[in-house]
């Protein structure tokens, strides 16, 4: 039993340029019990990142954020790297113009020192699951600074097994409408689009609407930089 139950234990890597920082994230997360540790001191003169090979693989990293240019490095090389593996972002604090770029990376949470003694084993718990711990005052700021960004809209890279009035659905929901505001967009009932919302939390495999909004821009925006990556035609 021991065995099974270390076996099943998240990995999780701990990423910081101090060492007192990856013993207090240790701290907090052994509390818990359910994570299985490995800590990387990282460079702090930021004149490398740790590569692949530096890298344990792990299914979630956490990286403290002593600055903003290091935290987006590391976060990209991560995706690099891993780019199934889920990322949380600590710091002292996120502005907008320093946690939007973070969340285009990908990140899926985001934690500040204030919250870290209660928020980060649940922040990592949460996103180890396939969901994101982000406040729904930053997600909403995201998801207006995304729709009001010039520039054509980008369509979703999982639709393929969606219907279309589930696709007027995500529309709706990337453009920040409430169900009353879909359901009269689209002539439908609210209940209805209650329903479709329900679906779609099921084939996207999150659990909360704001997890459904972000999961969407954030693939949105992986096609909309492979599409700007395409070589365009001359002329």
């Amino acid at each position: 039993m021991p065995r099974t139950a270390t076996a099943r234990r998240q990995k999780v890597c701990l990423l910081s340029a101090h060492n007192i920082v990856l013993q207090e994230f240790g701290r907090l997360l052994l509390r818990k019990g359910s994570f299985q540790l490995e800590h990387r001191k990282l460079d702090p003169l930021f004149n490398s990142l740790p590569s692949e090979a530096e890298l344990p693989r792990a299914g979630v990293y956490v990286v403290d954020a002593d600055s903003p240019q290091m935290a987006e490095r590391v976060v990209g090389s991560i995706a690099i790297h891993y780019p199934q593996a889920k990322t949380l972002v600590v710091g002292e604090a996120f502005a907008d113009e320093r946690a939007f770029p973070l969340l285009r990376l990908g990140v899926k949470g985001i934690v500040t020192h204030q919250q870290l003694e209660t928020d980060l084993p649940r922040a990592v718990e949460a996103v180890a699951a396939g969901g994101y711990w982000v406040t729904r005052n930053l997600l909403s700021r995201f998801v207006d600074s995304i729709v009001r960004r010039p520039g054509p809209q980008v369509p979703l890279m999982r639709t393929s097994s969606l219907s279309r009035r589930e696709k007027d659905v995500v529309q709706g929901l990337l453009e920040n409408f409430s169900n009353k505001e879909i359901a009269l967009h689209l002539n439908i009932s609210e209940r209805t689009v209650k329903f479709h919302v329900s679906n779609l939390l099921e084939k996207f495999g999150v659990r909360r609407r704001t997890d459904l909004i972000l999961m969407c821009f954030q693939e949105s925006q992986k096609l909309r930089d492979h599409t700007t990556d395409l070589p365009g035609q001359a002329g």
